[in-house]
């Protein structure tokens, strides 16, 4: 057995139930007991579903979530905008406020 899948194997086991003296030896009942109480412990069902944190997480969550939609490209097109004439007023614009070239 590669060490690859060795590992993916060992992964999925947990160390306790996987060890060779909770298998190999009598099972009596009280170390099956031990078995049971750890899978008895574990959740059932689907887990929870996560809260987007933050403002990215948040917007991601409302536009690439569960219906994703084409708002991104119009929220990138309308920044791209107002930088451009954000740009255009700091390095040309103002010059000619109250002067004409």
């Amino acid at each position: 057995m590669s060490f690859v899948t060795r590992r993916a194997l060992s992964t999925l086991i947990p160390p306790k139930v996987a060890s060779p003296s909770a298998i190999g030896g009598a099972q009596d009942a009280a170390r099956m007991q031990r078995v049971v109480s750890f899978y008895e412990k574990l959740p059932r069902g689907p887990p929870p579903e996560i809260k987007p944190k933050g403002l990215f997480g948040r917007y991601q969550a409302r536009y690439f979530g569960k219906n994703p939609s084409a708002a991104p490209i119009a929220h990138l097109i309308g920044a791209l905008l107002l930088f451009g004439y954000c740009n255009n007023y700091y390095f040309h614009l103002r010059h000619h406020k109250n002067n004409v070239h």
